[in-house]
């Protein structure tokens, strides 16, 4: 009976600390929205050659930004390319089965934090800049998580303390073959699939050291 009521206790406990935890949370700037965009054929091939050991369901990443008092998320996004987006609308995308928004907020550490402003800078001058749907490394159009890597790595900052990394892109399923779902889309774009080619992803930003996860807004 003791240790039922024990039991009891420590559930009431984690329940009032979650309730608290979303009671008390507020969205910061330059805070970092990672997101599950759903289960489409492209989003599921994304989290499939991206997932890591710490993050798996990770297809989309985008910065908050507060503007007239109102909250919006800079991002990349196809058909759009760089823009603002409320974060309403951001956080409509996709949901669960319980009607909850799968993004969680990351937020990075206190050292990266002045350098929020220059990185914000970055990205709104590059506004309507084209969606990157190639996934190729440059600077006449950008994807997700290469806009968010270079709102930082442009700043003043020593090459290895960039808080996120870059790796070679990988298309390929666990055999080493091209995914059938990346031949497809590649082959309707009428281009080579950039195997190799260096890039991020927000699954390997989430695993950064210096982002600690302040929210889910899923739960």
């Amino acid at each position: 009976m003791k240790k039922l009521i024990l039991i009891s206790l420590f559930a009431l406990l984690i329940s009032s600390c979650n309730s608290n935890q979303k009671k008390n949370f507020k969205l910061k700037q330059g805070d970092l929205l990672f997101q599950n965009t759903g289960t489409g054929i492209i989003d599921n091939a994304i989290k499939n050659v991206t997932a890591t050991p710490f993050s798996k369901n990770y297809s989309h990443i985008g910065m908050a930004i507060q503007k007239d008092r109102q909250w919006f998320i800079l991002e990349a996004i196809p058909k759009e390319g760089i823009c603002l987006t409320p974060l309403k609308k951001f956080l409509n995308r996709n949901k669960n089965k319980f009607n909850k928004s799968q993004t969680t907020v990351g937020r990075l550490d206190s050292y990266y934090q002045p350098y929020i402003s220059n990185a914000i800078e970055y990205g709104i001058k590059r506004i309507n800049k084209p969606y990157d749907e190639i996934f190729l490394w440059d600077d006449n159009s950008y994807y997700c998580s290469e806009l968010i890597y270079k709102m930082f790595s442009t700043q003043d900052l020593p090459k290895d303390s960039i808080p996120f990394l870059t790796h070679p892109m990988t298309f390929n399923d666990s055999t080493g073959k091209p995914m059938a779902s990346w031949v497809t889309y590649y082959t309707k774009r009428n281009q080579e699939i950039p195997e190799g080619i260096k890039g991020t992803n927000p699954n390997l930003m989430a695993s950064s050291p210096y982002i600690k996860f302040v929210y889910d807004y899923e739960n």
